[in-house]
């Protein structure tokens, strides 16, 4: 449900955003396109000490081709098992759920060329728990007694990525980031055991400025 809230509410903002904007080079072809884009991301990281596969959405609004405000949204989707010494109920087997949700800000550099560079700032909330994943049907926000060891905290994540524009409309964003916890006391998931590299492959989708007439091309001026 609030996944498609969010799929949603990204459409409206790359419909309604609008920002000053300059001819967009691409690898595969140029064309119009305006101020605002979504991006779906998925995310490499460790949990715990153990490897754990993140999917993110974010997006929002692309002020002048340099920055976009917006917000983000992650969750962990793989089997990230709770070590028998902190697990909830030991006869069954537990598994780690990580989320995390808020404010997303990228700086982007030379937007119009073909690759270049993106610097990006993730600040909000996070959250762990502890569920058993043969039962994943009983996992939801309202059935409270299929979450244990709810532990939630604060999270900063700075990152940079290679920007490819593939086309107007869409972008290729390889990136790494170091995911930064707070407060965490979850059962096994201190700060220390949050908190590391993430390495990241991202689509963008939308746009990313307006093309200009071709007797008014100055696209590396804007940076």
């Amino acid at each position: 449900m609030k996944t498609r809230l969010l799929v949603t509410l990204l459409g409206i903002v790359c419909i309604l955003s609008t920002a000053a904007a300059q001819e967009v080079q691409s690898i595969f072809g140029k064309g119009k396109s305006t101020g605002g884009y979504g991006a779906i991301s998925n995310k490499f990281t460790y949990i715990g000490g153990e490897f754990a596969n993140i999917s993110e959405v974010y997006g929002g609004v692309l002020i002048n081709q340099r920055w976009m405000v917006g917000l983000a949204f992650a969750g962990s989707t793989n089997d990230i098992r709770v070590p028998m010494e902190f697990s909830v109920d030991p006869v069954n087997p537990m598994t780690y759920q990580y989320g995390q949700g808020g404010l997303m800000v990228e700086r982007v550099f030379y937007s119009n060329r073909p690759v270049h560079f993106v610097l990006n700032m993730f600040s909000g909330v996070g959250f762990t728990a502890q569920y058993n994943r043969n039962q994943w049907y009983d996992y939801n926000y309202h059935n409270t007694a299929a979450i244990h060891d709810e532990n939630w905290f604060y999270v900063l994540e700075p990152g940079a990525q290679l920007e490819m524009n593939l086309f107007r409309w869409m972008r290729l964003s390889p990136g790494v980031s170091y995911r930064k916890t707070y407060g965490s006391d979850g059962l096994g998931l201190t700060d220390s055991n949050l908190s590391d590299w993430t390495y990241s492959v991202t689509l963008k989708f939308g746009g990313f400025g307006k093309r200009w007439s071709n007797h008014n091309q100055h696209d590396d001026q804007q940076n």
